[in-house]
C-alpha cells in the first residue's frame, strides 16, 4: 500500500498532491523549484545553482525514504529556457556517477511556480531490504 508523505522542510503543497508517495518498490518525489524551499528565492536567476539548491533537497528527501541519488531510475525536468540547458546540465551531473544517469526527460516550461528557472522530479527504486525473516545461512548446513 502507497504511503503519502510531506516534507517538514517545505511548505505544504499548494496543490492537492503530496511531496513524495513510496511504495515496496519505488519512491516518487514531486516537482521541486527553488521557490519551494526555505531561502530558495536567493539563488532564483542562477540556473545552475537553482539546479543544485533542488537536486540537493530532493536528495535529502530520497535519503529519508532509504534511498540515495544511485536509486533515482527516471527524472523530468523542466526548465524555462532550453538555451540555458548546458549551465543546468553541468550542476545536475554534479549529483551522479559519471555514465551512470538516470533517464531523463528535459523540457522547456515557459512559467514555473514562483519565478523559478528549473523543476525537477523524480523516482527512485527503493533497494533490495534482506529479509528479516530469512537467517543467515548456517555454517554446518549442506550447501546447494
Amino acid at each position: 500500500m502507497p504511503q503519502y508523505h510531506n516534507d517538514a522542510t517545505l511548505p505544504l503543497p499548494l496543490f492537492p498532491g503530496s511531496h513524495m508517495v513510496i511504495d515496496d518498490d519505488y519512491v516518487f518525489l514531486s516537482g521541486l523549484t527553488a521557490e519551494d524551499i526555505q531561502g530558495g528565492e536567493t539563488v532564483i536567476g542562477d540556473m545552475a545553482e537553482e539546479t543544485r539548491l533542488v537536486m540537493r533537497s530532493l536528495q535529502r528527501m530520497l535519503a529519508s525514504a532509504g534511498c540515495d541519488m544511485a536509486d533515482v531510475v527516471r527524472v523530468d525536468v523542466h526548465i524555462t529556457d532550453l538555451d540555458m540547458i548546458r549551465d543546468m546540465d553541468a550542476a545536475y551531473a554534479e549529483f551522479f556517477d559519471a555514465h551512470r544517469y538516470p533517464a531523463r526527460t528535459c523540457t522547456q516550461s515557459p512559467r514555473l511556480y514562483g519565478g523559478a528557472h528549473v523543476e525537477i522530479t523524480v523516482m527512485a527504486r527503493r533497494p533490495a531490504r534482506r529479509e528479516e525473516s530469512d537467517p543467515a545461512p548456517d555454517a554446518d548446513s549442506p550447501r546447494a
